[in-house]
């Protein structure tokens, strides 16, 4: 009965101390911090006026504004990539050269190139994106010109919009 007895004292002792050492934990954590991407622009002109224009003739930004021209801003938080793109009007259709009610718009890239004597170093603009600048950081710009060309005739005597869509993704 004793050994019994002392066997059984012996089973408390160590289940008391294999429960105590399971007890006995260590922690520590870690904290995890998020910032959510942001892709946005801004551009300094949203609208503006080239005015009347003679059929194939051109005319550009560099009268319109002086210095940069408009310059698209990078108002997100990580780099980014501008393409540019035209499109049709209600009457006229962009292409890469005039003919008739067909028109061209033109950009160039004022900040890498030197776009004051075009047609030096102006691309045309198609409906499709078209790269303007690349790896642009937070708060950077792109500053860039556009050309236009009226049709070779145009047999539309109305004002025309020629929209020109500037477009930020990630880069």
């Amino acid at each position: 009965m004793k050994g019994t007895f002392f066997f059984c004292i012996m089973v408390a002792f160590f289940g008391w101390l294999l429960v105590s050492a399971v007890d006995a934990a260590d922690n520590d954590s870690v904290t995890a911090t998020v910032t959510a991407q942001n892709i946005a622009i801004s551009l300094s002109q949203t609208s503006f006026d080239y005015g009347i224009v003679p059929n194939n003739t051109a005319s550009s930004t560099l009268a319109l504004f002086s210095g940069a021209g408009i310059v698209a801003t990078n108002d997100g938080n990580i780099n980014q990539d501008f393409d540019i793109n035209g499109a049709n009007t209600a009457d006229w259709t962009l292409a890469g050269s005039t003919g008739s009610d067909q028109y061209v718009h033109q950009f160039c890239n004022d900040t890498d190139n030197n776009c004051a004597t075009p047609p030096t170093n102006y691309s045309a603009l198609t409906t499709s994106p078209a790269a303007l600048k690349t790896s642009i950081s937070p708060s950077g710009t792109c500053a860039f010109q556009l050309r236009i060309t009226t049709p070779n005739p145009s047999t539309v005597y109305t004002q025309q919009s020629a929209s020109v869509t500037v477009t930020a993704s990630a880069s």
